[in-house]
């Protein structure tokens, strides 16, 4: 008997746990796993395996461009959307855009990068919403700045 009741207070116990800490909640461990870091060359390497999943990427910023807006087979219209490239991470002794990966943001968040330079560190989150032409294409939800390229005109303000 005192087995029995042992074993029910165990089971409410860990009931209770379950239900009451984020940290054993199934929508925490969903919503924590169904983002996968990766590299951006892993992403261009494999599109097919990223696609339809969520993304984040550390990057170097290139530059903002209209590369791949408008395009039918994966569209994203250039009133709505403006694209950036990322550098080559592979490429290290002068800058190369990684134009194999198109990468967009709304226009009304992308204002609120304008002070973004060639050279500056990023970490980019958004999902993989098509592999038209062999590429990845990605919906970019998230932008994180993490480093200004060193010697940027804003730095010395």
């Amino acid at each position: 008997m005192f087995r029995k009741i042992k074993n029910i207070t165990l089971a409410v116990l860990f009931t209770a746990l379950l239900t009451f800490s984020p940290s054993f909640s199934p929508s925490y461990a969903a919503s924590s796993a169904s983002v996968v870091a990766t590299s951006p060359l892993s992403v261009v390497a494999s599109p097919q395996k990223f696609l339809n999943k969520t993304v984040t990427m550390k990057a170097t910023f290139d530059k903002f461009s209209t590369l791949g807006l408008d395009y039918k087979k994966a569209m994203r219209s250039s009133s709505d959307y403006i694209g950036f490239l990322i550098q080559r991470d592979d490429v290290v002794d002068h800058n190369v855009p990684l134009s194999e990966m198109k990468l967009f943001i709304k226009r009304d968040y992308a204002e609120k990068f304008i002070e973004l330079d060639t050279g500056d560190k990023i970490q980019i989150t958004g999902k993989v919403f098509s592999t038209a032409l062999g590429d990845p294409w990605i919906d970019i939800n998230k932008i994180t700045i993490l480093q200004k390229k060193a010697g940027s005109d804003k730095d010395k303000k």
